[in-house]
């Protein structure tokens, strides 16, 4: 009878998401992370568990370089509005609790994927040095800033994001094509390193800063971007190239 008693709370536990564990505690695995939180002030002992009071309203994060393998816990932090979690070792990174968020800088991981499908108040994303394979930023309409370099992508539909001013997709990814026509607010387009064969840049009349360098164009029209102070495309095979209307 005293076991028949006890089960109900232990399947409780068990299917309880990991923030709701012990009521009032949430789960962070990681020692790295935990350690880190400690020295920011939102814990005080190693044991696997911070009190979630502590962190459901904080709303800037920065954990970059503090050799950190798993985040999970970070689905707590309801209220961020920032997150700095680059250059650590993690594989797994879930924001979709983390509705508020505008800014978040994940580089230098080892991300095999992200949604950010949720986090439609995003308006700068660095994901670049990891190894996504696709990106979805659909939904993200007023992001403003995309550095997703340095990747593993054959893929990029920025077509919804036409808050766009910088755009960086340079270094390993494998992009056939790339539609910038919606993104007229593009100031700073970095697309080198891809197998590219066309670029059109003639809606992006706002450019400042072109690098298509190491793709695979046999031409490249620049007479709509006048505002044009910098251009790199070099390693292609571009047999002529027309500045004359690129005076500054």
């Amino acid at each position: 009878m005293r076991i028949k008693s006890l089960l109900p709370l232990f399947l409780i536990s068990v299917m309880a998401p990991a923030s709701m564990l012990w009521g009032q505690n949430t789960y962070v695995p990681d020692d790295n992370f935990e350690q880190a939180l400690i020295d920011l002030g939102y814990d005080d002992t190693l044991d696997d568990y911070v009190l979630t009071e502590n962190i459901s309203g904080v709303t800037s994060l920065d954990v970059e370089s503090k050799g950190i393998s798993d985040i999970t816990g970070i689905e707590a932090f309801t209220t961020l509005t920032i997150l700095h979690c680059e250059d650590n070792q993690i594989t797994i990174l879930d924001v979709s609790s983390i509705t508020a968020l505008t800014h978040l800088f994940c580089e230098n991981n080892q991300l095999t994927s992200l949604d950010v499908s949720a986090n439609t108040a995003l308006t700068s994303l660095y994901c670049v040095g990891n190894q996504l394979t696709s990106l979805d930023v659909s939904s993200n309409t007023v992001l403003g800033i995309l550095h997703c370099g340095d990747n593993q992508l054959t893929t990029l539909d920025v077509s919804n994001n036409t808050a766009l001013t910088y755009l960086n997709c340079i270094s390993n990814n494998q992009l056939t094509s790339l539609d910038v026509s919606t993104n007229t607010a593009l100031t700073w387009l970095g697309c080198g390193d891809s197998p590219l064969t066309t670029l059109d840049v003639s809606t992006n009349t706002a450019l400042t800063h072109l690098e298509c360098w190491q793709n695979q164009l046999t031409s490249l029209d620049v007479s709509n971007n006048t505002a044009l102070t910098n251009l790199a495309c070099y390693d292609n095979s571009l047999t002529s190239l027309d500045v004359s209307s690129n005076t500054a």
